[in-house]
């Protein structure tokens, strides 16, 4: 009876351990969109340590800001991120499920395309940091008119909570307080811009 409990707690063990690491080693369809950040970074004379991509399909329940470390060819984080609301020039009864983007000034929609990540900021909301993003595309080269930053957001779950969403934002990528925690740190340590790159088509 002993060696059977024994078998069936190593079991548990591997099982668990298994569900720790399958959400971020389960992200290898991005392996395009790593080695485009890759290039462009080199080519633009950004951080070659690490990026940052959200990917605005995923339901915003779910984990969906990544941090790829390109030294290490892998994803070290993932977590949740928000969405802009996007009803202001047109009804968005969808908004909660899914992201609708638009350049425009007031629209509180998201951007896609690729950002550089600017100053660090103060912030009125989370953990009173902000950092400012600029737009590399036509797609949000609103960013800095429109005030759209990366910053924290104290209803921003640390843990995923699908099929129930995260909140609305005007545009924002918002994320959790101890996740800014983190990426403030990143940005801090890291001497050359680090890019920020949001698909959602």
């Amino acid at each position: 009876m002993k060696g059977i409990v024994f078998f069936l707690a190593i079991f548990l063990m591997q099982c668990v351990k298994k569900e720790e690491v399958e959400p971020i080693q389960a992200k290898a369809s991005y392996a395009s969109h790593h080695q485009e950040a890759l290039s462009y970074c080199q080519k633009k004379g950004m951080s070659t340590q690490f990026y940052y991509l959200l990917d605005l399909r995923i339901p915003s329940g779910k984990n969906r800001f990544f941090v790829y470390d390109f030294t290490k060819d892998t994803i070290t984080h993932a977590q949740l991120v928000t969405h802009g609301s996007c009803d202001v020039f047109t009804p968005n009864p969808q908004r909660w499920e899914k992201a609708q983007f638009d350049t425009r000034v007031n629209s509180h929609c998201s951007m896609v395309g690729k950002y550089k990540i600017g100053r660090r900021d103060t912030s009125s909301w989370g953990i009173k940091i902000k950092y400012w993003l600029h737009g590399l595309e036509s797609t949000n080269a609103t960013a800095v008119e429109r005030v759209v930053v990366l910053h924290s957001w104290n209803a921003v779950s640390d843990t995923e909570i699908h099929p129930e969403v995260s909140p609305l934002s005007w545009g924002c990528p918002a994320v959790s307080n101890s996740f800014m925690r983190i990426l403030d740190a990143q940005l801090q340590a890291e001497s050359k811009p680090v890019l920020l790159w949001i698909i959602g088509n």
